[in-house]
């Protein structure tokens, strides 16, 4: 045994890294839910952009246009 204990540090920090930022999905939801919680947020948001549109702010989302030139 050259290598002592990397394989053990290795093995603790690889399963740090993936427990750590995971999304998952472990949010306890069924997708009929979660497809509801996302249409949710997804009218929010498009009901925020159309009141910035409104308010004659900038709805362009940073300017990057998507026309083919």
């Amino acid at each position: 045994m050259t290598r002592g204990n990397q394989r053990d540090r290795d093995r603790e920090r690889a399963q740090a890294r993936t427990g750590k930022g995971a999304k998952g999905k472990d949010d306890g939801l069924t997708p009929e839910q979660r497809r509801e919680r996302d249409a949710k947020a997804l009218q929010e948001k498009t009901a925020k952009k159309a009141a910035q549109a409104g308010s004659g702010g900038d709805a362009s989302g940073g300017g990057k246009s998507n026309a083919k030139k």
